[in-house]
């Protein structure tokens, strides 16, 4: 499977095909996702949460999302990647914002960078990465970095003021340089007028049907993380259930003496080898 580029995210959009699009944090979900087929794979600071216990996404770092993004290359080499811009990695200057994406880039492999936000300073930073040659993604609505400025982890745009900052947020993302857009949480409607207005792919986690690609974190869709589940969210499968199941089999069969069965689970030994074993303990 070679590797989408903007290119044939562009395309897709032309055709009216919808972009697939998940979080992964780790090597093992990378790979599973680029078997399934995914167009493009975010490594979110939800990783916070999600992979480090964290109750926001505030304390994750930049060496944390290096790690994370290397590791998620290795699982998907031919899956278009997004590694997200900590807290505090792009807001302090442009100089900042660049020489971090870049590290993102040179150290971790991803092909493009997210940053949430749609202020001046945020075009800026935007303009100031792109300009680097860095594809930058931007984002817009529920923005958790943000969280304390829009109230917590509430939907945005519900009224008609709010509706329409949203739409003036996502054309000034896209006229300072990013090629794509991640709207989050926010009414069909806004999602829908946000992305007929775009002249770049608008992807959507929690922001209706219309637009040109959907986000899911993957932990929520298949009930692995189970801490708090968004309404946005579809479960399509419920793997924390079946792993605990799995893990209180296994205690239970240790704690009977029911596993190991040697005749199954063990390395054989050679029964001269055995005889010639023990005898040699007998002399010891």
């Amino acid at each position: 499977m070679a590797k989408k580029t903007i290119n044939d995210f562009a395309q897709m959009v032309a055709k009216g095909e919808k972009i697939v699009y998940l979080t992964a944090y780790d090597y093992l979900t990378a790979k599973m996702q680029e078997k399934a087929g995914v167009d493009m794979i975010l490594v979110g600071d939800s990783l916070g949460m999600v992979s480090l216990g964290y109750d926001t996404t505030f304390p994750v770092t930049m060496d944390d999302m290096v790690r994370h993004c290397q590791a998620v290359r290795r699982g998907a080499p031919n899956t278009f990647i997004v590694g997200d811009m900590p807290y505090m990695s792009y807001q302090s200057s442009d100089e900042q914002a660049v020489a971090n994406a870049g590290r993102m880039v040179k150290e971790a492999g991803v092909d493009a960078i997210k940053l949430e936000g749609a202020g001046p300073m945020i075009a800026s930073r935007i303009n100031a990465i792109q300009q680097a040659g860095i594809l930058v993604m931007g984002h817009i609505g529920l923005t958790p970095q943000f969280m304390g400025q829009i109230g917590g982890y509430k939907a945005q745009g519900r009224s008609c003021s709010s509706a329409l900052k949203l739409v003036k947020q996502a054309k000034i993302v896209e006229e300072a340089g990013a090629f794509s857009i991640l709207v989050e949480g926010v009414p069909p409607v806004v999602g829908k007028a946000i992305t007929e207005r775009a002249g770049i792919p608008v992807l959507g986690i929690g922001g209706g049907s219309y637009t040109h690609g959907q986000l899911l974190i993957y932990a929520d869709m298949v009930g692995f993380y189970d801490n708090f589940t968004p309404k946005f969210v579809k479960k399509y499968a419920n793997v924390g259930e079946i792993m605990v199941n799995a893990f209180k089999q296994y205690a239970d069969e240790v704690r009977q003496g029911q596993f190991p069965v040697d005749a199954e689970h063990s390395y054989k030994m050679p029964e001269e080898s055995v005889k010639e074993f023990l005898a040699a303990l007998e002399e010891e």
